[in-house]
């Protein structure tokens, strides 16, 4: 079966509107490895020179200099990185994926994993119930000085990868535009993986990196600043990218 697409309008608590974009890759039969941009890559584009049709933004990173933010491995191999900050590192959640695609705190992993890895979060969905209570296991409200702000705190573009029984569930929201798109919380986020059926689920960039292609288009609108006057994708330096 090949992906397939889902568009809606998600309605907050609040009366806020929100745009989501949803491919659905069949578990079983799609390849997912880890694209690492150097320099980096506004991951459309990236697509559309290299005829890759189906990719999700990964994890973090640095402005400047451009670096992931947390672990980054491809093909068994460590690509440079900038570590989390002490005490999180071992505990920020991470796609694995070795032939299996796995969502774990980086310590419930193997210390030098084969295959490809990106570290990003917080978790969202364990065993199909939201993990996300308002406690900061990882670490993200702690060690938001390496962030712009804290990504736990309020609603925004956002992207997840979710994994359900069959399905791995590519995940955007638009956001920062008023009266049109409020985004999301994470809370809300994790709701809305769950009611796709998602098993497992895991944050991964957001504000103006989220960023989904399908079929070799952008779909997402990304906006890096409330009501700019256009949508565009920006430079990122990670992505999850999917083969049939």
């Amino acid at each position: 079966m090949p992906a397939t697409y889902e568009l809606l309008r998600l309605q907050n608590r609040d009366g806020e509107e929100t745009t989501i974009y949803l491919v659905r890759h069949p578990l079983r039969t799609t390849r997912v490895t880890v694209a690492h941009f150097d320099p980096p890559e506004r991951l459309d584009h990236w697509c559309a020179t290299t005829g890759h049709k189906e990719a999700i933004v990964g994890g973090f990173f640095l402005r400047d200099p451009y670096r992931p933010l947390g672990e980054l491995w491809r093909d068994g191999v460590s690509i440079p990185h900038e570590p989390v900050a002490a005490p999180w590192a071992d505990k920020r959640a991470c796609v694995h994926v070795d032939g299996h695609v796995k969502l774990a705190p980086r310590d419930a992993l193997p210390a030098d994993p084969v295959g490809h890895l990106v570290q990003a979060g917080p978790l969202l969905v364990r065993d199909g119930r939201s993990v996300i209570d308002g406690s900061d296991p990882e670490g993200f409200s702690a060690g938001a000085a390496q962030f712009d702000s804290d990504i736990t705190v309020g609603r925004y573009p956002r992207a997840a990868l979710g994994v359900s029984e069959d399905e791995l569930l590519a995940v955007c929201c638009d956001g920062r535009r008023s009266g049109v798109d409020a985004g999301l919380d994470l809370g809300e986020l994790a709701r809305l993986l769950i009611s796709f059926g998602a098993r497992d689920a895991i944050n991964l960039d957001g504000g103006g990196s989220a960023t989904l292609v399908h079929r070799g288009h952008l779909l997402n609108r990304p906006y890096s600043d409330i009501d700019q006057p256009a949508p565009e994708s920006r430079a990122v330096v990670s992505a999850l990218v999917f083969t049939a």
